[in-house]
C-alpha cells in the first residue's frame, strides 16, 4: 500500500504569505494531501463530476470575470454550490476583490479563504513545486550526504568504514556537508532525488574517539547545506584481497532508490588511500559523464582502434 503524506494548510499560507480572509476554528488541523492545484472554472459552471475537493482551488481572472458577469442571485447560487463540495481551501489571485457571497459561503461551510497579489500561473506553479517537495515519497538511509563540486554524493557503507571521517576531510577541502549518519531522501520529481538531514542531527557529525561535533560552528556556514540532489552513490567497503575491482570504469552500475536509478560506484578502503581526493575525482568524473563524455569509453575506443591497426599489420605481413 502506497504511503501518503500531508502538510498543514497553515504551512502553505506562511510559505507564500497569503492574506487571510477567513479561516475556521479547526484551521490548524486542516491538511493538504495532494500536490495538485485546480482552477475551478467547470465547477463554478456547475460541472462537478471530476471535481477534486482535496486540491487548493485558485480563483484567477477568468473565474472572477465569469462570476462577475452573473446576476447576484445566480452568482450566489453558483458559489454556494461550489463551496458545498468542501474544497480544502480557496485562493483569490492577483489581488482580486473577494465576492461577499464567497466569503459568506466559506464562513457557512468552514472553508479557509485567502488572497494573494501574485498572478495565477506563477503562484500555481510555485505551489505545485512546493507541494511536490512537501508530499514527496521518502525513505531514510544510513549514510552520509555531501556536496562535492556541485554534485550530491551519497556515501554508503558499513559502520566504521570511514564515511564520517571522509566527509570531514571533504569539508576541510571546501566542500559541504548535508547529512551524517542518517539521510532523509525524497523523490521530488520523475528524475530527481533530494536528500536532507533529520532535524535532530542536522549539521552534526560523529567521529569515533572524539564524539559529536558541530560542523557549522567549527567550519562556518559555508561548510553546510540544508538539502542537495543525489547525483551519485558511492559504496565504501573494506578492501578484500583477491577481489576483482573495476579498473577501467566501463561497467555502469546503478542503485535503485525510490524507483530511480542512480549511478553508483564501489570504492575499496584500506590504509593509505586518500578517500577525499578519490571522491573529488568521482564527482568530477560523474559530472563529465552527464555532460556526454565518458573517459573509459573513449580510452576503450582508442584501444580497440590500436588493436585493429596491429591486426591489419599482422595480416599484411602474412
Amino acid at each position: 500500500m502506497k504511503e501518503s503524506y500531508s502538510i498543514p494548510l497553515s504551512t502553505l499560507e506562511k510559505e507564500f504569505s497569503f492574506e487571510r480572509i477567513y479561516v475556521p476554528e479547526n484551521y490548524e488541523t486542516l491538511k493538504v494531501t495532494t500536490p495538485e492545484v485546480s482552477r475551478p472554472g467547470l465547477a463554478l459552471a456547475g460541472f462537478f463530476e471530476m471535481f477534486e475537493a482535496a486540491r487548493m482551488q485558485l480563483i484567477g481572472n477568468a473565474e472572477w470575470r465569469y462570476l462577475s458577469l452573473l446576476g447576484e442571485s445566480e452568482r450566489e447560487e453558483k458559489i454556494n454550490r461550489f463551496i458545498s463540495e468542501r474544497p480544502v481551501g480557496v485562493l483569490f489571485t492577483s489581488n482580486l476583490a473577494v465576492f461577499p457571497a464567497m466569503e459568506q459561503a466559506c464562513r457557512t461551510y468552514d472553508i479557509p479563504l485567502f488572497r494573494t497579489a501574485e498572478k495565477t500561473s506563477p503562484i500555481m506553479a510555485a505551489m505545485i513545486a512546493s507541494l511536490n517537495v512537501h508530499l514527496a515519497p521518502r525513505i531514510t538511509r544510513h549514510g552520509v550526504l555531501v556536496e562535492v563540486y556541485g554534485e550530491g554524493i551519497l556515501i554508503l557503507g558499513d559502520s566504521g568504514v570511514g564515511k564520517s571521517e571522509t566527509a570531514i576531510e571533504l569539508v576541510k577541502r571546501g566542500h559541504r556537508l548535508i547529512a551524517d549518519d542518517a539521510v532523509d531522501i525524497k523523490r521530488v520529481s520523475a528524475k530527481r532525488l533530494v536528500g536532507s538531514a533529520p532535524d535532530l542531527i542536522r549539521h552534526y557529525v560523529e567521529l569515533r574517539g572524539i564524539g559529536i561535533i558541530d560542523v557549522r560552528r567549527l567550519f562556518g556556514m559555508g561548510a553546510i547545506k540544508e538539502t542537495e540532489s543525489i547525483d551519485l552513490v558511492i559504496n565504501l567497503e573494506s578492501w578484500v584481497q583477491g577481489k576483482m575491482y573495476d579498473r577501467l570504469g566501463l561497467e555502469s552500475q546503478t542503485v535503485d532508490i525510490l524507483g530511480l536509478k542512480i549511478p553508483s560506484i564501489t570504492i575499496p578502503v584500506r590504509p593509505g588511500r586518500n578517500l577525499a581526493i578519490i571522491l573529488e575525482i568521482a564527482a568530477m568524473n560523474n559530472r563529465q559523464k552527464r555532460m556526454g563524455y565518458n573517459t573509459a569509453e573513449e580510452f576503450n575506443k582508442r584501444l580497440m582502434g590500436q588493436m585493429g591497426l596491429l591486426t591489419e599489420d599482422m595480416d599484411a605481413q602474412e
